[in-house]
């Protein structure tokens, strides 16, 4: 397939939009979409990572919309990611599904203290390959018309 054939296929994403985190129950969080990041990132509490019928677990609270809401997920890993300011971090990392616009997909997803960033979500280049193109000058492309950006806007 051509490169002209494949940037057709893709979606367009500003440099900041609306994304779900279905299975967590989460819509409508206000991500920054980050082509120098590599994973994707989510401000989360850490709670507890347990196993339940062999499989690994983390369970994790988000602070959204003035609510307190507790998640789990399948625990994938824990890593070292470097963050903006060039600490080393390990972080649990789950999989789930993700949804940008219409297009929903899983993705791995670092759970992280952001609440000294302006976005708690943050789509990483991992999400974006072979899905998106960014246009850089815009923002909120895939939004749904009744959506209001600034709604759960974080603190």
């Amino acid at each position: 397939m051509s490169d002209d054939k494949r940037l057709k296929k893709m979606r367009l994403v500003g440099w900041r939009e609306l994304v779900d985190l279905p299975e967590l129950g989460l819509t409508g969080i206000p991500a920054k979409i980050d082509t120098g990041a590599r994973t994707s990132s989510l401000h989360a509490e850490v709670i507890e990572d347990f196993e339940r019928d062999g499989e690994r677990f983390v369970r994790f609270a988000v602070d959204w919309g003035g609510v307190r809401h507790e998640c789990e997920a399948i625990h994938v890993d824990v890593r070292g990611v470097t963050s903006s300011n060039g600490e080393t971090q390990n972080r649990y990392v789950i999989k789930t599904p993700l949804k940008i616009g219409t297009l929903s997909f899983r993705a791995e997803i670092s759970l992280a203290d952001r609440s000294d960033m302006q976005f708690p979500m943050l789509v990483g280049r991992s999400s974006l390959r072979r899905r998106f193109v960014v246009d850089s000058g815009h923002s909120w492309l895939q939004k749904d018309p009744g959506q209001d950006p600034m709604k759960g806007k974080h603190p």
